[in-house]
């Protein structure tokens, strides 16, 4: 292992400050971090988001195992995850999905097998849930893991902007959206991995949706949803995958157009839609964005109408 993270609450990273100095890491500046420590060859980081540790270099698991777990976490998980989640290393598949939160983009869902062995590597690899790397290049490297380890049993969907859109007007929902791509992502990795007793993913995606559209192809797999479930590591997995597959199209749609399409939905995504449209006109952003969001609305009101507010939205559902 060369890396861990995990989150911690301030009183935490408070704590672990004084222990790094009572074990004498040498502090010096870093962007984004509430500190940043070194002794030796290894490497104790707390970023300001969230706040979150990462530990990296030589003698990562015996620093967690040792230092951070027992002193800091309060807990002793690293190395006993087949004690504390056993489920996690029956067969199943995980499934995940990035971009649904970004004006710009694709919906990829992703879905990969595990079973003990895969597990195992996987968690060894540094495997995490893609929304603690901060890194495009770490994502991609662990994708290229995950593949490798998973012997070919991942599978992505990826429904570009005009697909997306197309599919939006259809279902009136993203849940139901959601629960015909993960249905889609199911399908094909049963088609390699026939005997998978269930599939796991978080608590978004509409299970109705999924349960018919597999019983309708003479799929049958049991469908669990629970929050957090990206702490699977067969979900963590997934969610990497999808988030390459998102950042690889969001690049490459970028290198086409000449300009930067933007993650999230922040002012500067604003800007891009709005040079987008002045350039090619209201039209482009069906190919390029997700149309339903207000985003599209501000920036074209004659083109694409307002979503309904919250309280009109909780009334039709």
């Amino acid at each position: 292992m060369n890396s861990y993270t995990h989150a911690l609450t301030k009183e935490q990273a408070t704590k672990l400050r004084t222990l790094l100095e009572e074990l004498g890491f040498e502090f010096s500046p870093k962007e984004w971090t509430i500190f940043f420590a070194q002794k030796n060859k290894l490497s104790v980081a707390v970023y300001e988001k969230g706040p979150k540790v990462l530990v990296q270099g030589r003698g990562v698991e015996e620093f967690v195992q040792f230092e951070l777990e027992p002193k800091i976490l309060g807990e002793a998980k690293l190395g006993y995850e087949e004690v504390h989640s056993p489920e996690m290393f029956e067969q199943h598949f995980g499934v995940d999905e990035s971009g649904k939160g970004d004006f710009f983009g694709p919906l990829v869902i992703a879905g990969v097998y595990v079973d003990r062995g895969i597990a195992r590597k996987l968690l060894d690899a540094g495997v995490v849930d893609s929304k603690r790397i901060g890194s495009d290049a770490r994502i991609r490297a662990l994708a290229d893991t995950i593949r490798k380890t998973s012997l070919g049993l991942v599978e992505t969907v990826l429904i570009g902007p005009a697909k997306y859109n197309e599919l939006y007007d259809k279902f009136g929902n993203l849940n139901r959206l959601l629960g015909w791509g993960h249905a889609r992502v199911i399908e094909n990795l049963l088609g390699k991995k026939p005997g998978c007793p269930r599939s796991l993913s978080d608590q978004f995606a509409d299970s109705r949706v999924i349960n018919a559209s597999l019983l309708k192809h003479g799929r049958k797999i049991a469908i669990e949803q629970r929050p957090r479930a990206e702490s699977d590591i067969a979900v963590a997995a997934a969610s990497v995958v999808a988030r390459e597959g998102f950042i690889n199209w969001l690049e490459r749609k970028s290198n086409e157009l000449g300009m930067r399409l933007e993650r999230g939905v922040s002012s500067s995504v604003k800007d891009a839609a709005r040079k987008l449209v002045e350039t090619n006109g209201p039209g482009a952003l069906r190919e390029v964005a997700k149309v339903h969001f207000r985003t599209a609305h501000e920036i074209a009101p004659n083109d694409y109408p307002a979503p309904p507010t919250r309280e009109n939205w909780r009334k039709a559902t």
